[in-house]
């Protein structure tokens, strides 16, 4: 589970509060017709802009924002090195019934056209064109927070605006009412604080995290269809490992090469206890 999301949120409404505006003032941040004018605007604006076929997916934002990482690369990796020496050995058919045993339909569909002997540029290019359009998908979506980023500050400057032509017309200098400017004036910009803070610090961060999630998508499923590839091609299984580890960086190379290297010397320290029993 990744709480980061949850974890910046409080730090930023931490600073605010107890650190820029004060516990004792709190009180002079809250307009219940600042917030409808915000909220209601953004929210608005936001179901204006896009069908209901789009917005109802964001429900399921809310479970990849917090559900962490799911893609094993590692693993990705080692199932289709294991699958490059099943097909060395046995040959492309033997690889249906690995085909069967995977939940994701993309690499099932990938491991039957490669079975049934599909040209390796059709392959690659139904693949890709898959690809794209599940990359369109996603950042048809990802608009919808980057648009209400947007027009959260846009909305918090009407609000401001609202405030201010209210102010001036009820202005009555005769009457000192002047005295009454500068809290008018500070309920006025509150508008222009909320939109700042809905934008930068909520709306914002889902979109780069939905973006973070989308790129690891785009990652583990580029790497899926090289190594399908080259499976078909019948590259050795240890240039294929090495091909497909290019595409990671440096630090996650390393790490998974010590990992390696872990489990071969908890292998090696098996088999040679295993000798001395049997002395």
């Amino acid at each position: 589970m990744d709480l980061t999301s949850i974890i910046g949120v409080v730090i930023g409404v931490v600073l605010i509060v107890f650190v820029g505006i004060g516990p004792k003032d709190l009180g002079n941040f809250w307009d219940p017709a600042s917030v409808a004018i915000v909220l209601g605007g953004t929210l608005a604006s936001v179901v204006a802009s896009y069908p209901f076929s789009v917005l109802k997916a964001t429900a399921k934002h809310i479970k990849i924002l917090f559900q962490g990482k799911r893609y094993n690369v590692q693993a990705l990796i080692d199932t289709l090195v294991e699958m490059a020496q099943t097909a060395r050995k046995n040959g492309l058919l033997a690889l249906e019934e690995k085909a069967n045993e995977q939940d994701d339909a993309f690499f099932r569909q990938g491991i039957m056209m490669i079975v049934d002997a599909t040209e390796r540029e059709e392959v690659r290019s139904i693949m890709e064109n898959e690809l794209d359009i599940m990359d369109q998908r996603h950042e048809e979506s990802l608009g919808i927070y980057e648009k209400a980023a947007n027009y959260a500050p846009a909305f918090g400057m009407i609000g401001t605006l609202v405030g201010l032509v209210n102010m001036l017309n009820g202005m009555d200098m005769d009457a000192g009412a002047s005295s009454n400017i500068g809290p008018a004036m500070a309920t006025a910009l509150i508008t222009t604080f909320y939109g700042c803070v809905l934008a930068h610090l909520f709306i914002s961060p889902i979109a780069k995290k939905l973006r973070v999630r989308n790129e690891e998508e785009l990652l583990y499923k580029q790497i899926m269809i090289e190594g399908l590839l080259a499976i078909q091609s019948g590259d050795n299984p240890k240039f294929l490992k090495e091909k497909l580890l290019t595409y990671l960086s440096y630090n996650d190379r390393s790490k998974l090469q010590d990992g390696e290297e872990g489990d071969g010397e908890e292998k090696a320290a098996k088999k040679s206890g295993g000798k001395r029993k049997k002395k």
